[in-house]
């Protein structure tokens, strides 16, 4: 099996991501790592891989910082990696990122891709659908398990009363929880092994995406702090009903 694994590099993952005057999130030059939730995309595919053999590819865009997350997947055991990045990817949306990245997947044959349910510095939660619409390929979302079963696949995707077995067919995309399994961590060994992997930079011009394929159909144009919460209003139990009533009143509840 094939397994393609979307791994995002996000600037401080555990902070508060900064945004530049073009209120566009500052990459270069700050610190960050892999997007904790793509870890377990990578342990979900290097297990299937090593269960019934195979490779697992890396996949990330972003600027020359984002090679820090195709080289810890690297690390943990992927086989190679793939790097898009070109300044005229900057500013991407959603709907941009989907388009280069399927562009750089669709490059040759795979069985499985797997993302994240969303990532740490966007939370769109609307990518790997948008990558699957884009490679004609089956998707499912909210997936806490994944097991091959007679040429397909066999999945347990999350919901709120428990969980529902689906099974689907491949080429397929799916976004993996947090939480699906326990990421191995970078060996000595691994770190070292990953400098000789494969590793592949792709600009949009390689990929084929033209001019009116790269422009953003969203940007951010103004932001605002969240105004403070107020104090909560104490009410007694004598006057609680007619406050209530009032309060939804005037909220035009009632």
């Amino acid at each position: 099996m094939n397994v393609v694994v979307l791994a995002k590099w996000v600037p401080s993952p555990q902070g508060t991501p900064e945004l530049g005057p073009d209120y566009l999130l500052v990459r270069a030059g700050a610190d960050g790592a892999l997007d904790p939730g793509d870890e377990f995309g990578l342990e979900a595919a290097l297990q299937l891989v090593e269960a019934g053999g195979g490779e697992v590819t890396v996949v990330s865009m972003g600027p020359d910082e984002a090679l820090a997350a195709v080289q810890r997947g690297l690390a943990m055991g992927a086989h190679r990696g793939v790097l898009i990045t070109d300044p005229a990817l900057r500013g991407a949306d959603t709907l941009m990122t989907a388009r280069a990245l399927a562009a750089a997947i669709g490059r040759q044959p795979f069985d499985l891709v797997i993302a994240g349910v969303e990532s740490t510095d966007g939370y769109t939660g609307t990518l790997p659908v948008t990558v699957a619409e884009l490679l004609a390929v089956d998707s499912v979302t909210a997936v806490r398990h994944v097991e091959p079963a007679n040429g397909a696949l066999r999945l347990e995707r999350q919901t709120e009363a428990g969980y529902d077995v689906v099974t689907c067919s491949m080429p397929a995309v799916i976004a993996l929880t947090a939480g699906a399994n326990e990421p191995r961590y970078p060996s000595l060994k691994g770190i070292m092994a990953a400098k000789q992997k494969p590793l592949e930079r792709l600009t949009a011009e390689e990929l084929g995406l033209t001019a009116d394929v790269l422009a953003p159909t969203q940007r951010v144009v103004d932001v605002e702090d969240a105004a403070p919460k107020a104090g909560g209003e104490i009410i007694g139990a004598d006057e609680a009903v007619a406050r209530v009533a009032d309060l939804l009143a005037e909220a035009k509840v009632i």
